[in-house]
């Protein structure tokens, strides 16, 4: 039976909204909402490929019940039902502010659980191995498990049999939080309560790929334009240096990301990392990170600029090493230039090197993900982000596909992504690499996910901290947010620059003062350590 669309009734009598759950859920299954089902309508009027989602909430004697009924209606016969019913415990009333989970959290997890796992046997089918789990960060579930004691087996049952994971990403979540617990802030580990991270963001690049929507513009020719940039993040540098050392802050990691950075002229590069370097490094600064992923956007000079300042780690990511390709997504570059690149950045002595790879680009098979890694492998970096391709909102792919000059069938299907991965993985295994941070995103293809990998000893500090939001990374330049964390209960508040660049200089007082008040907050009533 093919579905198409759902009806929904509720009955909450909690008072708590229950209809995104479910909408939520069934879009994982692409059954799109039609809206409430008319009152005192008998199901006989229910047509095929059609569903009513009834949902009702309660809560008695110190319990919450949550009971989900789908009915369909399959070909030539009388309406159906599939029931659902559970019950948990009421949280505690001060759950949110130890964020943990809520009343709120509570119903909707339920109601969501409950509908994939009618849906699971309504259809047949298990489009989502990360069952309920929507958000980017599905490791601070687990690190929040590890904080309450729990060791890895009770924590990966708990994931499946409370979030409906698969057992293989319930296990693989649960190493990578494991491996992290000596970096990030734990209740064993709440004495770098001053250390913090910083991020640079720099949003031009050399020209937009295809599958690209992050706030990134191309380099501009007139030179005005790029002073105008840069008087305003060194402004922004400069109030942040003020407040490092006002409240007496401990930067362990520094990133520059973006778009391109190393798109700067040298000179200018030279000036904002001079400053960086001066302003925030310390004793405890372990890592130094320049994202230059587009070989057309760096040469000798910019490479011995970040030798110069002492850059330790740099990301060159070609997402794919085949020539098609890259002209497909809008790249001016080739395989070889990406060796070259390589090739002079380790000359340069510079010790660490990222390169990330996307599986499920146009017109590629598995066969051409083997030979991009094949070259990877030869190259020998110490991390790698494997990538899966998400369709985002914004991108020239998404205009590209709804306007039909691509086809979905241009993009490889799940099953060839998720064979693409399985080639890619085998090559991390024998390249000696670990997971070691994993995050997820909207529309990615088959539901699934974004990992880093990492040779011993060589994981990216940022990369871990900006994930489990457990120390406070303070944002610089455009599209840039700052995380202020609380070591008390790990709530978070933020700030964010506007992601527009004519918007950020125009109004960089405003970001720069809503910063100082957001890390005063903080800060400001602390004794000195």
């Amino acid at each position: 039976m093919k579905i198409k669309e759902f009806f929904s009734t509720v009955s909450a009598g909690t008072g708590i909204d229950v209809s995104t759950a479910v909408r939520d859920t069934m879009f994982l299954f692409s059954v799109d909402e039609a809206g409430a089902w008319p009152a005192g309508a008998p199901l006989t009027e229910l047509k095929t490929g059609s569903l009513l989602v009834a949902s009702s909430v309660s809560c008695e004697r110190n319990h919450v019940y949550v009971k989900i009924t789908i009915s369909f209606c399959k070909p030539g016969s009388e309406p159906e039902s599939l029931t659902e019913s559970m019950c948990r415990p009421m949280p505690p009333e001060r759950a949110k502010s130890t964020d943990n989970e809520d009343l709120t959290g509570l119903v909707k997890r339920l109601v969501r659980l409950a509908v994939l796992g009618l849906m699971r046997k309504l259809t047949g089918s298990n489009p989502v191995p990360w069952g309920i789990l929507r958000g980017v960060r599905p490791t601070k579930i687990v690190h929040r498990l590890l904080d309450q004691g729990l060791i890895h087996d009770q924590v990966t049952s708990k994931l499946v049999q409370e979030y409906a994971l698969e057992p293989a990403k319930a296990d693989l979540i649960t190493g990578i939080a494991i491996h992290q617990r000596p970096v990030v802030s734990n209740p064993d580990n709440r004495t770098r309560t001053k250390t913090v991270s910083i991020y640079v963001g720099i949003p031009y690049c050399p020209s937009r790929c295809l599958y690209c929507s992050f706030p990134s513009f191309i380099l501009p020719e007139k030179n005005e334009q790029i002073n105008a940039f840069l008087q305003a993040i060194t402004r922004d540098i400069k109030s942040t240096i003020s407040l490092v050392r006002k409240f007496n802050l401990s930067v362990e990691s520094i990133y520059i990301g973006g778009g391109t950075p190393t798109s700067l002229a040298a000179a200018d590069l030279s000036s904002l990392l001079s400053l960086i370097k001066n302003g925030f490094e310390g004793v405890h600064t372990s890592e130094f990170t320049v994202e230059a992923g587009r070989p057309d956007s760096i040469n000798n000079e910019k490479i011995d600029v970040l030798r110069q300042y002492g850059v330790n780690r740099v990301s060159i990511n070609p997402q794919t090493m085949q020539d098609k390709t890259l002209k497909q997504i809008g790249r001016r570059h080739t395989v070889q230039d990406i060796i070259d690149i390589f090739a002079k950045i380790r000359r340069a002595g510079i010790p660490l090197i990222n390169m990330d790879v996307i599986a499920g680009l146009p017109g590629e098979s598995e066969a051409d993900m083997e030979d991009t890694m094949r070259q990877i492998a030869q190259l020998n970096p110490e991390n790698v982000t494997l990538h899966t391709l998400a369709l985002k909102r914004g991108s020239l792919l998404m205009e590209a596909l709804n306007s039909g000059v691509l086809s979905r069938h241009d993009l490889p299907n799940e099953e060839t992504t998720q064979a693409m991965l399985k080639a890619a993985a085998s090559y991390i295994t024998q390249m000696d690499m670990h997971p070691y941070y994993l995050y997820r995103q909207k529309y990615m293809t088959g539901n699934l996910e974004n990992i880093g990998y990492a040779k011993p000893d060589t994981d990216c500090i940022y990369n871990i901290q900006i994930m489990e939001e457990r120390q406070t990374i303070i944002g610089i330049g455009p599209a840039a947010g700052t995380k202020a964390v609380s070591p008390k209960n790990w709530r978070l508040q933020s700030s964010y620059n506007a992601k527009d660049v004519v918007s950020y200089i125009k109004n960089i007082d405003i970001y720069l003062n809503e910063r100082d008040i957001l890390l005063s907050r903080l800060y400001g009533d602390r004794e000195e350590d």
